[in-house]
Parts: C-alpha cells; structure tokens; sequence
C-alpha cells in the first residue's frame, strides 16, 4: 500500500495531497475499526501519553497489572505484548497504521485479555489512530516540545495529545479515569478534559526519595524500593501506581508490580558484564530527556555518545542537545544516529560546532563510536560511565531512499564491551 501511496504522491499536486491525508487516515481507522468490530469496547483500555516516559509507565502499569492476577496485552515503542507472548517492536513507530491497533485489541480479545496498555503518540493522534480506541483511563506523563516541524507548533503538538484525552468520553465506557503529572506546566489543561474521575500526582506525594543505585520513595504508607534510575522514572512509578490505586489494587500488590520490573529495554538499560564502570543505553532524544539521563548519574566521569536524527526532523534540537552534552559530560563523542536523506556529517557538524569547552570527537561509524567510549570509559576509571542515547531499542539505522541498515545499541555494545574484556 506505501508503494502505492509513494506513486499517487507524485502525481497528485502536494496541497492537495495534503489536504486529502486527514480524511484518508480517519477512513482507514474507521475501516479498520468495523472490521474487527470495535475491540475496544470489550476490554479495559488504558491510553498512557506525553512527551517522555510513555513507553516505561506503560511496562510499569502493565507489571502491576499482571501482579494483580490480570490477563494484560500492551503496545509500546518497545514491543508487542499479548497475554504471554510478546515481540519487539520494529516498525519504528509506537502506533502502527494499517488497521494495527484494531486488530492488536482484537487478538487481545481473543487470548482472553482483559486489560490493555497502549502508548498513544502525538503522530499517532496526527493521523486518527486513537479513534475508536474508547479509552477506560489516561495517563498524562509531561509535554515538553518535540515533533514540531511535523505538528508545525508546539501549540498543534500540544492539541494532538490533548485530543487523545478526548477518548475518555465515550458513551460504552462508564468510571473513566484521567491520572495527570500535576507538575507538568500543561497540566490543568488536560485537567479541563471529561473524565468520570481526575488525579493529578506530583513528586512531593513520594517524598522521601533517594535516587542512589535505583529509586526508594514513598507512596502513601507504603515504601517502594525499584532498579529503575533517575528522577524521571520516579515520576513514572507515581503515575502507573496512582491509576493502579484508583482501580483498587492494594499497595502491596503495586509495591511487588513495581519491583518485579527490574529494567526496560532501551530506557536507561545497563550492560554489565563484570567490568569496573557503567555502559547504560537510553533512548533520549530531546533536551530535556537528555539532561534528566545525565542529571541520573551526578557523579559519575560521563563518557557520551550521541547524535541527531535528519530528513528535516526538529534541526531545532541540534545544537541544544550539544549545549546539554557540553554541560554534563566529560567526553563527548557525536555519531551517526538516523540521518534518512540528510547528510550525516552536516548533522554532526551543527552540533559540534556549539561545543567549546569539553573534548568531542566525531566518528560517523556508530559501532566505531560506541567502541572508542568504552575504551575511553575503561582508562577512565571505576566512577565513570558511558552513556549511549538517541536510540534505545530502536532496530535499524534509517538512511536515504529509505534504506534500513539492522541496528541494536545494546547489542553492539555488550559485542563491544566483550571484545575489550576479553583483551584483558
């Protein structure tokens, strides 16, 4: 179907294609909708958004669930998950069209799920894929600016994961549930949203909070302790462990659903393989969620790897993301992350060009990169850390006319990290 689409683009004149999309994407949804017969309706849907954290308040809320003896499905930037059987996600997008999410609910139906967690995406709102996915309850995370030359605003950024709230009113659905980041700047306006009942959280509600080696806070009466890192994984326990409250799950239970997930994928994942320093992957992308990933390691010597995606996708973000690098890390090593029809080097070289004050290197080969930051970490010493961003459990390096080179940050660098311990 995309090849067909790609041939229609030529020859159709780009505003009118343009003007045409909305009303394409919300036939699909419906198409796919009535096809499997509006799936949603049969399950209790919990639609989780925001800027950052989505994927891992979706692995947090979906672990408390099974804990309390629910049969669960969920969707993320990560995988697939349905009942027992899960598979990574590889389609580069969290909510894949071409009737995906229906027939996702529908099979979650039919393996006698009775709960599903789905990561809903501003993208994903862009083109109506949350239509008919009536929702039960809906966490908001935070809103911090990204996708803006897609959206073309921050304030349009904003409306599409405002417009995802609006799926909480539904007439099939009755005590729907909105859980929002009450320190989030965007907060009262998701407020303002219909729901059945409306919790905000907010990080003093889990004081006291210690964020060395893992994360202990308070909730409630209850202690948490989880192998989660940073202050921003705090903020995703709050939110997962409040809607689990409102749906009457015991705290104990939530304690043991937080503690049970020992990592997620991608999302600050640490590699050890016996050596004397860290090597972390992270999927941060933006500024801010780069910051709060080295904020996460206050005293550590960092070593850095990242980079910036292209095809015109927030250039924005380029130079402050270096500023941020310049700020926190030690040694900053820039590469190849997804540059589509960009040219990488140009992507680098906007970003080095900032950086005046630390040492930064630029190697393009990725693999390349990642090897030299471990080494550099290794003559670094036992508080030093590599931290490898931008890309988390993404599967391929995208390239121009479309190429998809296979790719895992992980796995190169536990390859990596093998080959240097081996030497020794």
């Amino acid at each position: 179907m995309q090849n067909i689409l790609n041939k229609i683009k030529k020859i159709i004149p780009k505003e009118l294609f343009k003007a045409g999309q909305p009303i394409y994407h919300y036939l699909l949804t419906l198409t796919g909708a009535i096809i499997y017969r509006f799936p949603s309706k049969k399950l209790y849907v919990i639609g989780i958004t925001g800027t950052k954290g989505k994927s891992t308040t979706v692995e947090i809320m979906n672990s408390i669930l099974e804990t309390a003896g629910y049969k669960t499905s969920l969707s993320n930037t990560i995988r697939f998950k349905i009942d027992e059987a899960s598979k990574p996600n590889k389609y580069k997008m969290s909510m894949p069209g071409r009737f995906f999410m229906q027939k996702f609910l529908a099979d979650s139906i039919k393996e006698g799920c009775t709960h599903a967690v789905v990561e809903i995406t501003s993208e994903g709102s862009k083109q109506f894929r949350h239509k008919f996915i009536d929702l039960d309850a809906f966490i908001f995370t935070n809103l911090s600016p990204e996708h803006i030359e897609s959206h073309g605003s921050y304030e349009k950024y904003r409306q599409a994961k405002l417009n995802i709230a609006k799926n909480l009113n539904n007439k099939s659905k009755k005590n729907t549930i909105m859980v929002v980041n009450g320190d989030d700047i965007e907060s009262e306006l998701f407020l303002e949203e219909q729901a059945d009942k409306k919790i905000s959280y907010s990080l003093s509600d889990a004081k006291p909070i210690s964020l060395n080696n893992g994360i202990e806070m308070r909730f409630d009466k209850t202690t948490f302790y989880s192998k989660l890192e940073g202050e921003f994984n705090a903020y995703n326990i709050l939110a997962a462990a409040t809607l689990a409250d409102a749906l009457g799950i015991s705290h104990e239970t939530i304690k043991k659903g937080v503690e049970n997930l020992s990592e997620v994928k991608g999302r600050v994942q640490k590699i050890d393989l016996g050596q004397d320093f860290q090597v972390v992957v992270d999927y941060a992308h933006t500024p801010d969620s780069l910051e709060k990933l080295y904020q996460a390691f206050p005293n550590n010597k960092k070593v850095c790897v990242l980079g910036n995606t292209g095809g015109g996708r927030d250039t924005w973000k380029r130079p402050v993301m270096a500023q941020v690098a310049e700020k926190y890390c030690d040694e900053i090593i820039l590469t190849n992350e997804d540059p589509y029809d960009e040219d990488p080097q140009k992507i680098i070289d906007e970003m080095k060009k900032v950086i005046k004050n630390k040492p930064v290197y630029d190697i393009m080969d990725r693999r390349a990169a990642i090897k030299t930051a471990i080494k550099t970490a290794k003559k670094l010493g036992g508080d030093s850390v590599v931290l490898i961003s931008g890309k988390g459990t993404d599967p391929y390096i995208m390239e121009e006319n479309n190429k998809k080179t296979p790719w895992s940050d992980f796995e190169v660098a536990k390859e990596e990290l093998q080959k240097l311990l081996i030497k020794k």
